[in-house]
Parts: structure tokens; sequence; C-alpha cells
């Protein structure tokens, strides 16, 4: 510990602070030391920056909180779970334990579902997030396109939590959250929806996610879908045909190896025009289908 005549400065803290995370293998440590310390201070990772130039001291107790936040870190919890947020689009979700924690291959997703939302021949039309998780898709959904109607089902105690304070306070009046199993979701929305999104559980039970933030952290009923991972896609695909008006667009995010299977089950149900979009990093992540 630096001496009072020698305090620590935040270029230092942040030095000893990406050492730690990258020896423990954390990806992106320089990103990561910045924005925890940058969370403990109340500024932006900007703000860091600039005071890491500038050679800015760094007081006792926010630099003993800092370092408690990189030892947790370093165990691989997840960045969000210490934050206590998650940038997803314009916003910014309460996340913690409980809660699968939304990542930048879902905002595509919500692009998607988006895109066809504001496509909808419709003044008002109305879109599903089935097991909404932090809110995420749902939360994007109405915010970007106030003039919908967009309905969230959630059913998981734990994940509600969060999902209920996302609503809170995101405060978008189109928004209706409900607590309920996807596969009974809004029964009087039958025949009436634009738009039904998901980000199911789609790993296969015996695989074993390769990061530990997902394998130690993240909620087994977020992740784990069954032996090849899509039984929640197929029930999405009945319940999907029940939710969408003629026309309506079904959006399902996947494993980048599992577009081929969801579009022969899809298609087997009756689905049309189905197609599997890549992400940024150009991996398959999302397959949306038309209702006959």
């Amino acid at each position: 510990m630096a001496s009072p005549a020698s305090p620590l400065r935040v270029d230092a803290a942040l030095r000893r602070a990406v050492d730690v995370l990258a020896r423990t293998g954390v990806p992106d440590a320089q990103v990561d030391a910045e924005l925890l310390l940058a969370h403990v201070l109340g500024l932006s990772r900007g703000g860091v920056q600039a005071a890491a130039i500038r050679g800015d001291a760094l007081d006792p107790d926010p630099a003993a909180e800092f370092e408690r936040a990189v030892t947790r870190r370093a165990t691989r919890e997840p960045l969000q779970h210490i934050t206590g947020t998650a940038p997803f689009r314009h916003l910014e979700l309460r996340v913690g334990p409980g809660v699968f924690v939304p990542r930048p291959e879902t905002e595509m997703v919500a692009q998607l579902a988006i895109d066809a939302l504001l496509a909808a021949a419709s003044d008002s039309p109305v879109a599903v997030d089935l097991g909404t998780g932090s809110g995420a898709i749902a939360l994007a959904m109405a915010t970007e396109v106030p003039h919908a109607q967009v309905h969230a089902a959630e059913n998981s105690v734990d994940a509600f939590v969060w999902t209920k304070e996302n609503f809170a306070r995101v405060a978008a009046p189109n928004a209706r959250l409900a607590f309920v199993d996807l596969a009974h979701a809004f029964p009087e929305l039958d025949g009436t929806v634009s738009v039904v999104a998901s980000n199911p559980p789609y790993v296969p039970d015996e695989a074993i996610p390769r990061d530990p933030e997902v394998r130690l952290f993240d909620p087994p009923a977020a992740l784990y879908g069954g032996a090849d991972g899509l039984d929640v896609v197929r029930v999405l695909s009945g319940v999907g045909l029940r939710l969408a008006h003629p026309g309506g667009m079904l959006v399902i995010e996947h494993g980048e190896w599992q577009g081929a299977p969801i579009r022969a089950i899809l298609e087997a149900d009756g689905w049309l025009a189905t197609a599997t979009h890549p992400d940024l990093t150009m991996r398959d992540r999302a397959t949306t289908a038309i209702r006959p």
C-alpha cells in the first residue's frame, strides 16, 4: 500500500488491476479494469482514462473498494454482476445473480424484431418477448418503437426480480410484463401479434459453456435447452403460430450452429420464409420466419 506521502495513482491502480485480471484469464482486462474503477468512482470510462493520463491520486477508500471489485472479477464473476448494470443498445439494465446477462449479440436480435415492428402495417402493432429475462429485447422494442404495444413473459422467480426492476426504471408506458410460462403466455393476444421474439435457452444439456462467467454464474434455466438445445425452440414455434397474425414474424436467438435445425423445425410446423442471420462477428445467431 502506498504511503500518505506517495498516494496511489489512478494509472498505477489500473496497471495493477490489469495484471491481476490478465493473469486469471479475463478477456479485455484493460477494459474491465477501467469499467470497474469507473463504477467505483462514479465516472465514465473516459473519465477514468482522463484521470489516469493526468496522474490523479486515488483516495484510500475507493482504492480499497476497487481492489475488492478486481478480486471478484478475477474469480470470473461477471463484470455486470459487480457493477449491477449491463448496457443494451441505448438502455442500462439492472442485472445480478439469477438473471441472464444480456450479450452484445442479442442487440442484433432486437434489431431484427424492431425492424419488423417498424414495418408492420398497423398504427399500434403488437410485439411479444417470450422468456424476457432482464427485459432487454422487450424494453428495446418498447422504447425504440413507441407506437407499438409490447408484452413480455418471464416465469423465473429469481429473474423476475430484475425484470420487474428494469420495467419500473425504464417506465415505458407501452410495455407490459407478466409472470407466466412462455408456453401459455398471452392467450388474449392470439392471432394479433406482429412480432414474436425470444432469446430462449439453447445450450445442449451435455455441452459445457467455455466461459466461466456463463458456466458458473448464468442461471441454468436460461442456458440449457434439452439434449439438442432446441426443446424450447419447438415450444416457441407452436406458441408463435398461436400468437402471430398472418404475415407476423418470429425472431429466435440461437447458437451459431443451430440455424439449419431450427429452420427445419419451423418449416415442418408450417412457417414460411425461414432465414438465419449473422451477428456483427459473422456468426449465425438468429433465425426468423413468417406466419402463413
